[in-house]
């Protein structure tokens, strides 16, 4: 749990480094490390439902017919 916390504590400041950097404004660049991690957690929730069903597609298609 220690190695997640501190990853991601790693991406909040890379975030708002690059931000802060790009733009020279310290609001932009916490709001952006805020929100960011926010949308990306969103749309791994959806990214992983995607892969959920493409493996129980994969696994329908290539289970074996059984005939009674």
């Amino acid at each position: 749990m220690i190695k997640t916390l501190t990853f991601a504590l790693v991406h909040v400041i890379v975030a708002f480094t690059v931000v802060y950097a790009m733009t020279g404004n310290a609001l932009a660049g916490g709001l952006v490390a805020l929100i960011e991690p926010v949308c990306n957690t969103v749309a791994y929730h959806f990214h992983e439902k995607l892969w959920d069903f493409i493996r129980q597609r994969h696994q329908t298609v290539n289970e074996p017919a059984v005939y009674a």
